[in-house]
């Protein structure tokens, strides 16, 4: 799809990871990372991986620096800059990222930071770890980093209050060049910034023209709910299967006439490979009855339309799916005319 790089996995995890990072690295163009703690043996599984990039991190904030990692802050620093420099002297490229940054205090943070920039480090993460930051907030430390490093600035925000794709835009609007996201938002807790959310933010939004081949989203965006066995809420922006519904009478009659009205306008079912549909129920207004019906080859009057429209809503009150094979009982039952009961005689 022309997605830039894959963080194919963490390679010292286990010999199935480590196998499973080779494969994806051996079998694509695209910039492949692995995952390593500050740690020798992390960083050696990586580049045997053989992928392109390392990203390296270590934890900075002070609960996790005693609680996690139970190190001190030289400790840290001190990984960190000889894990950038192995990578370094592999000829690989390398990501560093102070886990927990929006929770660390900004000195120390400006510390660990210019010290990998001195290390010469390609890319500087910087991780919403816990979820907490704010996308005023956010930009501000993005801008921040700006100060201290000379490196490319990559940005990873968890959804823990729903905010992580507005944190990943923010970034970018505070000068980050490269986001970190999953499909569907899939990630620890509540997710991480969603892969399909942030593209057709920068293509519609920012009209930024990102490579990324945006009509097979919704179809990547199935793919990894089967394999992950994690439903996609009907409602998800892009992708739920609601993206791009419409039940309201006002909105579909709007949407039959121009999808402008009531679709964003800049983002189409089209581009991402979705179709639009107009769903039944009970605020379902006529224009909706009568396109359904002609669409399922009844001819209705005006007077049918009404009628199956007032019988649609009728029954679409009572919570009840109203489906093809429901509005076509109801037609029948009405006496609507469909395309087949006619016969042409010469």
């Amino acid at each position: 799809m022309g997605t830039h790089v894959i963080e194919a996995g963490f390679p010292v995890n286990s010999d199935a990871e480590f196998e499973a990072v080779s494969d994806i690295a051996a079998s694509t163009d695209t910039t492949v990372c692995g995952l390593a703690r500050v740690v020798d043996k992390d960083v050696e599984a990586a580049l045997d991986a053989g992928v392109e990039m390392v990203h390296v991190f270590v934890s900075t904030s002070d609960v996790q620096l005693a609680d996690s990692m139970h190190a001190s802050k030289e400790e840290a620093v001190e990984r960190a800059v000889a894990s950038v420099e192995r990578v370094k002297d592999a000829g690989v490229e390398v990501m560093f990222s102070p886990m927990d940054a929006t929770r660390t205090d900004v000195g120390f943070l400006a510390e660990i930071l210019s010290a990998v920039d001195d290390a010469g480090v390609d890319w500087v993460n910087i991780p919403d770890t816990c979820g907490v930051a704010t996308p005023t907030r956010f930009a501000d430390l993005v801008r921040e980093v700006r100060q201290h490093t000379d490196a490319h600035i990559d940005v990873h925000a968890h959804d823990d209050f729903g905010l992580a794709t507005a944190n990943a835009m923010a970034g970018f609007e505070a000068g980050a060049a490269q986001a970190q996201v999953s499909v569907n938002g899939i990630g620890e807790r509540a997710g991480n910034a969603a892969y399909e959310e942030v593209v057709m933010s920068a293509e519609s939004l920012y009209d930024v023209d990102t490579g990324i081949d945006t009509k097979r989203i919704t179809e990547l965006s199935r793919i990894v709910e089967e394999a992950s066995d994690i439903p996609v809420p009907a409602n998800k922006p892009v992708v739920g299967r609601n993206a791009f519904s419409h039940e309201s009478g006002i909105h579909a009659a709007g949407v039959i006439e121009n999808s402008d009205t009531f679709e964003p306008g800049v983002m189409t079912p089209e581009m991402v490979g979705a179709q639009r549909e107009f769903v039944l129920g009970k605020h379902t207004g006529a224009h909706s009855v009568r396109k359904r019906l002609e669409d399922a080859g009844f001819t209705p009057d005006d007077g049918e339309v009404r009628a199956v429209t007032r019988r649609v809503k009728d029954f679409g009150a009572e919570k009840e799916r109203v489906t093809t094979d429901v509005l076509t009982r109801i037609a029948r039952e009405e006496g609507v005319e469909h395309e087949d009961d006619t016969e042409v005689r010469a």
